[in-house]
């Protein structure tokens, strides 16, 4: 039975990184007030991993986090529904767009 995991990257801060037993399913790009401020990409969890996190605020770093740390959702419509539930805000002028 698969498994679905939602991976952020926010531009300028973080970078989260595919790696081995993630496969990529839908991509969407979360803008607010005219700006990218993140990307979310749905993704099949295979197989326990580690993904990678670069942090950008600095000078790089990689840290390799454990998938067993991220919410998991059992179909896209869960994954999708949290990930609208994720980016809506009172009165911010928001929208996801899929990619």
């Amino acid at each position: 039975m698969p498994q679905y995991v939602i991976l952020t990257s926010k531009p300028g801060q973080f970078r989260t990184e595919l790696t081995p037993g993630l496969v990529p399913v839908e991509t969407y790009d979360y803008q607010a007030q005219g700006k990218l401020r993140a990307q979310f990409v749905i993704a099949e969890l295979q197989h326990e991993t580690k993904l990678r996190v670069v942090d950008l605020a600095g000078e790089p770093i990689l840290n390799l986090v454990p998938s067993k740390f991220l919410p998991r959702f059992a179909d896209l419509d869960a994954a999708r529904a949290e990930l609208s539930h994720l980016t809506r805000f009172r009165s911010v002028e928001a929208e996801l767009v899929r990619q």
